[in-house]
């Protein structure tokens, strides 16, 4: 895997896990004053998120780097197929 190939997985892993991890600990803002969306979350502690993102895309990408170097699968037995 190229170094060009590792990081575009990085980056699709981490935006698939920010959607998953953005509605976590969501608490909607009780009376919402003129101009606030009634579903806008109170704290939405985006930098916390961001951090719990890295993380665990971190791993991931480990554990897909990990059965790709171990030939678990390969995308160039496709080509031929």
């Amino acid at each position: 895997m190229s170094w060009a190939t590792g990081v575009m997985v990085y980056l699709v892993i981490w935006w698939t896990v920010l959607f998953c991890v953005l509605p976590l600990g969501v608490r909607r803002v009780e009376n919402p004053g003129k101009g606030e969306e009634r579903g806008a979350p109170e704290r939405p502690e985006l930098l916390r998120k961001a951090v719990i993102t890295t993380i665990v895309a971190a791993v991931l990408w480990v554990g897909f780097f990990w059965l790709h170097q171990a030939d678990v699968f390969s995308f160039r037995r496709l080509e031929g197929s």
